[in-house]
């Protein structure tokens, strides 16, 4: 019989391929204690390996020398049902002495063979979806644990920023980084020095830095924005005015905590938003607000794109002394 604490079937699903990876070879390590791993390891790419009554074979093949077998199925996001019906068939009764491995970036609930898996027991399907973008720089400091250093929120926001959401990405950066960096902190020094951006700079980043304010930032950004995106910047920016507005006035009152409720968003999206509003006085809110009639002119106009947006952002975000 399998180890009494395995189920006959996983569904590794989801598009974090570290944490995908990170699944597949625990269950690996267990088998390889035997040291008979290379005789109970049967690994297949569904896209490119479709002989299902051997793949179903092997499933019901039982283990040398070992407590159980291992069978990987790989890509089985879009099964055709002359493999996918094979295996709902199967899990229906499956071999006791196999677990059997069943990887995808996404399957729906509703598909067969996701409730067939599911079904085996309460652990059966292993989350591996990415998280919410807010969620990853507290996640690249935990990955940053692992390689033995120790890195600021900033300097984890910067290293996404750059290398964007892909896990494995991720890791391997920070792997790079760890052997790069003597001391003990992987500094956001130490990201702009060594990571080169390979990500697609988004809007949010941009609106972000208008928000707090940081004008060197702010100018970075918008530099790297794509070509032609300025009126989609524009107005992307005039909402982000109007929320800080909004939160500024429940801040004034004490009903802070009201914002997510009052702009119809998750709170999530404006976690940071009664902060930034900090940063500004209210006049100058409306007086940026006011601003944008004229930038949405020369947007429209004859004039320079770009450095009407980029005056625009140079205003908004220089403070004066004594001001905060």
């Amino acid at each position: 019989m399998a180890a009494a604490s395995l189920l006959p079937g996983y569904l590794v699903v989801g598009a974090d391929e570290l944490k995908s990876a990170h699944a597949i070879e625990r269950m690996r390590a267990r088998l390889e204690k035997s040291g008979m791993a290379d005789f109970n390891i049967d690994e297949r790419d569904m896209t490119k390996d479709p002989q299902i009554d051997d793949i179903i074979a092997s499933l019901n093949t039982f283990p040398m020398g070992a407590d159980f077998r291992l069978v990987i199925l790989r890509n089985c996001d879009k099964l055709p049902k002359a493999l996918s019906e094979p295996l709902v068939g199967y899990f229906s009764s499956p071999a006791p002495t196999t677990v059997c491995l069943v990887v995808a970036t996404s399957l729906a609930k509703n598909t067969r063979l996701y409730k067939a898996v599911a079904k085996l027991g309460a652990k059966a399907v292993i989350d591996c979806g990415l998280k919410k973008a807010w969620e990853m720089p507290p996640q690249v400091v935990k990955m940053a644990g692992a390689h033995g250093k120790t890195m600021s929120i900033a300097a984890a926001e910067a290293l996404v920023a750059r290398s964007g959401e892909n896990t494995r990405m991720l890791d391997n950066e920070l792997k790079k980084l760890a052997s790069m960096v003597e001391g003990p902190e992987i500094t956001l020094a130490d990201v702009e020095a060594h990571v080169m951006r390979t990500a697609e700079v988004k809007p949010w980043e941009l609106l972000n830095a208008v928000a707090a304010r940081d004008m060197a930032k702010s100018l970075e950004l918008l530099r790297l924005q794509p070509a032609k995106s300025e009126v989609r910047l524009w107005s992307l920016l005039v909402t982000r005015l109007r929320e800080l507005i909004i939160a500024k006035s429940l801040d004034a009152r004490g009903e802070g905590r009201q914002l997510a409720t009052t702009l119809g968003v998750q709170a999530w999206q404006v976690k940071n938003h009664s902060t930034w509003a900090r940063r500004w006085r209210m006049d100058e809110l409306i007086e940026a607000l006011s601003q944008a009639v004229e930038v949405e002119l020369a947007l429209k106009g004859s004039r320079d794109s770009e450095l009407a947006l980029r005056l625009w952002v140079i205003a908004m975000t220089k403070r004066q002394a004594g001001r905060f």
